[in-house]
């Protein structure tokens, strides 16, 4: 290439820059002004009815671990703080399962269907998206209530007697999001089967390998980046949920979401509220972080 050339093109990358410099300032301000506002507060103290005071405090941080006694002022570890923050990373790591597990036959399914056929189970996938999350919330909660359809059902066949008890549980909760965010799971791994090439599965069967052998070792090698991406699309907001939890635990079995909310709402509370929405981010930060280092060693091929 001339210099001239390259001359060229770099005036033309710069201008490039140049015209899409508003914009990028603009979506830079707003990502990144917000957090940046609640990094600040999770560093000052709380005021007496809500809000803040400019003071430097590391009570917030603090607070997310540990407790003073409002009587001789001793550190105690927050137990309930704890249960909420395990809680959530269980209830998420158990819907993405539980996504996973009726995910991948349900994206298997439509992969192998006529490309004609595709489009409508496609369709019937993407569906749930049309209504709000609130709305699909209640819609699950009227199956599973006491008098819900479930129960209906189970009681007028004669399976059980009374009503089986879901709603205010953990139970409940992870019905709920599994409920909700299961097309998240299945878009992308529909994605990764419908690049599978079908003809390594007779190869697979040609080597007198079972289906499970093929399965392990030539299926799920192969569409693992769609599951990685169905994997974190599921946890992250699993993580942070409010409404489900709010919903279907009724306020008794709290996740982060809700805790957060409690302490900008009753709490009044704003530095550990702050606090304990970055200890949120720096999860999910760190389960973006293993999904690009899984996703890079899955596609090195001498990793």
């Amino acid at each position: 290439m001339s210099p001239a050339e390259q001359s060229q093109r770099r005036k033309s990358s710069r201008n490039g820059w140049l015209l899409s410099a508003p914009a990028l300032s603009l979506l830079f301000l707003a990502a990144s002004g917000p957090l940046l506002i609640v990094l600040v507060y999770s560093f000052l103290t709380p005021g007496q009815y809500g809000n803040v005071i400019w003071e430097f405090s590391l009570d917030g941080w603090v607070g997310i671990l540990f407790t003073r006694d409002i009587f001789d002022g001793t550190m105690n570890l927050a137990d309930a703080h704890l249960t909420i923050f395990w809680r959530s990373v269980k209830l998420s790591l158990m819907t993405t399962a539980l996504t996973f597990a009726l995910g991948f036959p349900t994206a298997w399914f439509i992969a192998t269907r006529p490309p004609a056929q595709r489009a409508m189970w496609l369709f019937l996938i993407t569906i749930p998206f049309w209504t709000n999350l609130l709305i699909r919330t209640f819609a699950i909660n009227e199956v599973i209530r006491n008098e819900g359809l479930m129960n209906t059902v189970l009681i007028s066949l004669g399976l059980i007697s009374e009503p089986i008890r879901l709603i205010n549980t953990d139970t409940a909760v992870f019905i709920g999001m599994a409920y909700v965010y299961l097309p998240l799971m299945v878009l992308p791994l529909f994605a990764a089967i419908d690049r599978f090439d079908m003809k390594l599965l007779e190869a697979g069967y040609d080597l007198y390998a079972s289906r499970l052998q093929v399965l392990r070792h030539v299926i799920l090698p192969i569409v693992k980046p769609g599951i990685i991406a169905g994997s974190i699309l599921v946890f992250v907001p699993s993580l942070g949920a409010y409404v489900t939890p709010r919903v279907l635990g009724g306020g008794k079995n709290m996740m982060i979401g809700n805790f957060i909310e409690l302490q900008f709402g009753q709490g009044r509370n704003w530095p550990l509220g702050a606090a304990l929405s970055m200890a949120l981010l720096l999860i999910v930060m760190a389960a973006l972080l293993i999904y690009v280092r899984a996703s890079t060693k899955g596609s090195n091929p001498h990793g």
